[in-house]
């Protein structure tokens, strides 16, 4: 067997054993303990874990590829280093005839002082599962570092195909590096060891641990996060994101939102009508509802307001299209006519207005909505309108 460890062997260690291990590699889970795991790096530098590696060499054979490792020890035992120089192969029992199973490789760590194995070396071993309906992995023994889950099918064999190995793996190898150094995370996403620490995840982002998460680090001070990112929590109030659907977003310390919200619109696609000579929200003939409009008042408390429609009334009659502002179930401003839209003609005319609104409170949720009169002087007099519409734009 090629794995070589130093500091377990009684007697033996050869030189070449000790300068092999001396890996450094002590990446904290607590004040005297480290994380087991394997350092990273590969030959052409594109790859941030490549050692101990694992893919089919035959039917029930996988090559293990050469790489350096630490597997922590209990508490009081500590950490013991390993190194594979050249490959290695192992191979796997036959599968069950009736149910499948998950096999568990391990770097396996003997040392007769705690295990009372009479042995001093370390292996690299297949703990077998065992076979069932809804197998599941073995559990790793002590003084042993997990590298990759393996799916026996029944009735797998040199004979029948073997293990399909594109399926089968399941990688589970961790990187650690040496204290202070950043760390490249492969796998699962493990807390930190101290506030200060820093990590580098799978998506290129540089991460701090604060005491109790992992926080993104900005690239620079005012710089704006990459879309890449944009699943991970803001650094600090007043940053920037690419969001994923290419929204600008501010981080406002609780959570991302959009930097510039808006326009708002709506708009009435079903023409109907009114009778009535006091505001309504609601037109006959039609099953489109009110035309409503939410929106969030800016820091600057002021949005433009854009509203018109296809009117016309009975002859010599005036049609009115105003609006009314709310917010909750405050109303704010009824629909008056010094700011309504006004046709008086019998065939249909498209106008509309602007007006800006302001002294909003910032931040709250506001409604408005189209009313609809006629100044009814004549018997069925009516007053028609036909995509109308509200836009409302925040003013920054």
């Amino acid at each position: 067997m090629n794995l070589r460890s130093s500091w377990v062997a009684e007697t033996g260690q050869t030189r070449e054993d000790t300068r092999l291990n001396q890996v450094g590699a002590t990446t904290m889970i607590n004040p005297v303990q480290v994380r087991s795991g394997i350092l990273p790096g590969s030959y052409d530098g594109k790859w941030r874990l490549s050692g101990f590696w694992m893919d089919k060499a035959s039917a029930m054979t996988a090559t293990v590829s050469e790489g350096r490792a630490v597997i922590q020890g209990d508490i009081s035992q500590g950490v013991y280093p390993v190194s594979l120089p050249a490959s290695e192969q192992i191979t796997f029992a036959a599968g069950d005839a009736q149910y499948g199973r998950i096999d568990l490789v391990v770097l396996k760590v003997y040392d007769n002082l705690y295990d009372g194995s009479t042995r001093n070396e370390a292996k690299i071993e297949i703990i077998q599962g065992v076979p069932g309906q809804a197998p599941k992995a073995p559990v790793a023994p002590p003084r042993s570092l997990p590298i990759y889950e393996v799916t026996v099918p029944a009735g797998a064999s040199a004979g029948n195909g073997g293990i399909p190995w594109n399926t089968a793996l399941k990688d589970l190898r961790t990187p650690v590096v040496a204290l202070g150094g950043i760390l490249p995370v492969e796998g699962p996403v493990l807390p930190g060891a101290h506030p200060g620490q820093y990590q580098d995840t799978a998506n290129n982002q540089l991460q701090r641990w604060d005491g109790g998460k992992w926080v993104a680090y900005p690239e620079a001070v005012g710089g704006i996060v990459p879309s890449s990112a944009s699943t991970l929590q803001g650094s600090y109030t007043g940053q920037y994101r690419d969001g994923t659907n290419g929204e600008l977003q501010r981080y406002d310390g609780a959570a991302w939102r959009a930097a510039f919200p808006g326009p708002y619109y709506k708009d009435l696609t079903d023409a109907g009508y009114t009778t009535s000579s006091t505001y309504t929200s609601t037109l006959l003939d039609t099953l489109a509802g009110p035309v409503q409009v939410n929106f969030v008042a800016p820091s600057s408390k002021a949005v433009i307001v854009h509203y018109g429609a296809r009117m016309r009334g009975s002859k010599d009659l005036y049609s009115y299209l105003a609006l009314r502002l709310t917010q909750g179930t405050t109303v704010v401003q009824e629909p008056v006519d010094d700011y309504a839209v006004i046709v008086a003609s019998d065939t249909s005319t498209t106008q509309s207005m602007n007006r800006r609104l302001s002294g909003l409170t910032p931040g709250l949720t506001y409604t408005l909505t189209l009313h609809y009169r006629i100044v009814a002087n004549a018997v069925n007099a009516q007053s028609w309108y036909d995509n109308a519409f509200i836009r409302v734009d925040p003013q920054y």
